[in-house]
């Protein structure tokens, strides 16, 4: 007879984690990672006047939501000030182009050591998409007085230790995914954004004693999303499919039939869509910064662009921003999903394993149908996701909590890597024949 269980079973699942010698040596080697990528967070570069800096970051509202992804290494310029998001834009540039470039397409159908030859390009690009970021980052605080006038080759050095700072992260990452749990790129990015919680709790601390319905709304608000967001990550249409087998008894052929599932997931593209318009939306006011004027000089054409494609502009003039960035996202998640489905070549799959969906012959009226599905689900996806690109809009404008900074990202990021990591910590409990999370 099973003794009863006292402890609740996320608990319980830890503690067998432990027990386990490999499964403790994983989880212990990731939390050494991320120590080491907080350690290096708060080596800043040299010549960073951080008063000028900290003056730049209050009269920003832009570079307080990219510092919220740095893990505020951004706020104070560290050498991990560009965090593993130039390693990202160069993985999302590679798989957009297999599509459209014949060899990279021809790789991506080569298996793991095709998937090696891609990762390897992705790396490779990587450097000079940090270069060019690092150069732009150190041109824009050179233009605040956050650091002074640099001749050719203090520039190079710097622009090198941020390149440095970027591949030691990717490097992080990759360690953790393969001796870790969980996705280590993922993970590095959770890990800087949850560093940014606790002053969020400091800075609500500080609205309750001015605005306590507001930080109660807030809260609400914060907690329904969070629900909104798993329910939506977890959602997945199934397409049931037969796969024919012949076998062979007593001298005779006998035909059967077994049958699964393909699950598609209502929100395939996951936060890609986010960061790809969150990127788009936030350029023209990043490129204005090196136009403005600053009082008492009169505003220019510069100083209005900044306002149009600021986050914090107030309404009416805000709502440009934010239904950009909602339209953008329905865009964005729509292409991305279709690049990723026509990449997996579902159709073609089933048709060279044998297998087929119930009540639709196979070859071009599988494809249409899956098409049809796709569409339908993704349109369920795009919407959910352009509602949480403008959460913070809602939150910002319901609350009147100016201070909190909400990242729509964030919370997506948050959810989903907390999620895999579970779901992984699962699987390895259950090739032990351990309870997890689930029962």
């Amino acid at each position: 007879m099973k003794p009863r269980q006292t402890r609740p079973k996320l608990v319980q699942a830890i503690l067998d984690a432990f027990r386990l010698p490999d499964l403790r040596r994983r989880i212990l080697l990731t939390f050494a990672m991320l120590v080491a990528f907080r350690f290096m967070a708060h080596v800043p570069l040299p010549g960073v006047d951080t008063a000028a800096l900290k003056q730049m970051f209050s009269s920003n509202a832009l570079l307080g939501m990219l510092d919220m992804f740095s893990g505020g290494a951004l706020k104070s310029f560290s050498i991990l000030a560009m965090g593993v998001y130039p390693y990202i834009t160069s993985t999302i540039i590679i798989q957009l182009m297999q599509p459209v470039i014949p060899a990279l397409q021809r790789m991506s159908t080569e298996g793991e050591a095709g998937q090696n030859k891609i990762n390897r390009i992705s790396h490779l690009l990587t450097i000079p998409l940090a270069a060019l970021s690092g150069w732009g980052e150190i041109v824009l605080m050179q233009h605040n007085g956050v650091i002074a006038a640099t001749d050719a080759l203090s520039m190079v050095t710097m622009i090198m230790c941020l390149i440095a700072g970027t591949i030691f992260l990717v490097w992080l990452g990759e360690q953790i995914t393969e001796y870790g749990i969980g996705n280590g790129i993922s993970i590095i990015i959770f890990a800087g954004i949850v560093c940014t919680y606790p002053t969020m709790v400091g800075d609500l601390g500080l609205a309750w004693d001015t605005n306590k319905f507001g930080v109660i709304l807030f809260a609400l608000i914060l907690l329904a999303s969070l629900v909104f967001i798993v329910l939506f990550n977890e959602a997945h249409r199934r397409i049931p499919v037969q796969y024919a087998k012949t076998s062979f008894h007593s001298g005779r052929m006998y035909r059967q039939t077994g049958g699964t599932h393909i699950p598609l997931k209502v929100n395939a593209a996951g936060m890609i869509p986010l960061i790809f318009s969150m990127s788009l939306v936030v350029f023209p006011g990043m490129i204005a910064q090196f136009f403005m004027t600053t009082a008492p000089a009169p505003p220019n054409i510069a100083n209005a662009i900044y306002n149009i494609f600021s986050p914090n502009t107030s309404l009416p003039l805000g709502v440009v921003y934010w239904l950009l960035y909602f339209l953008l996202t329905i865009l964005a998640s729509f292409f991305y999903t279709m690049v990723i489905f026509q990449q997996q070549d579902l159709p073609g799959t089933l048709q060279k394993q044998g297998g087929f969906i119930p009540g639709i012959r196979p070859g071009k009226n599988t494809e249409s149908y899956l098409n049809n599905v796709i569409n339908r689900i993704t349109l369920a996806g795009s919407l959910f996701l352009g509602i949480v690109a403008i959460i913070p809009f809602v939150v910002k404008f319901t609350t009147n909590v100016q201070t909190v900074q909400l990242s729509s990202v964030g919370l997506i990021i948050v959810v989903g890597v907390v999620i895999d990591t579970m779901n992984q910590m699962e699987a390895q409990l259950t090739m032990r024949r351990y309870e997890g999370f689930i029962k």
